[in-house]
């Protein structure tokens, strides 16, 4: 299984899409990943963000459940 299995095509969510979700769901529910560096994500992110820099994924995909959607930002 390769990191392209992780992450399925989607339409594109809107903050707003992504507040609606959230509120609705169960932190356990879903995947809620920063892909940004260590230093933006210490300055600020959504509680329970789990930070997986975008240069990071293809050896930390792993990390995730396949099972439950994927938010990343």
């Amino acid at each position: 299984m390769g990191v392209a299995d992780y992450f399925k095509p989607v339409e594109t969510m809107t903050a707003e899409d992504v507040r609606a979700f959230i509120g609705k769901k169960k932190p356990d529910e879903y995947n809620l990943v920063d892909v940004r560096q260590p230093k933006e994500y210490e300055r600020g992110h959504l509680p329970g963000a789990r930070l997986i820099p975008v240069n990071d994924i293809p050896d930390r995909h792993k990390e995730l459940d396949l099972n439950k959607p994927t938010i990343a930002y």
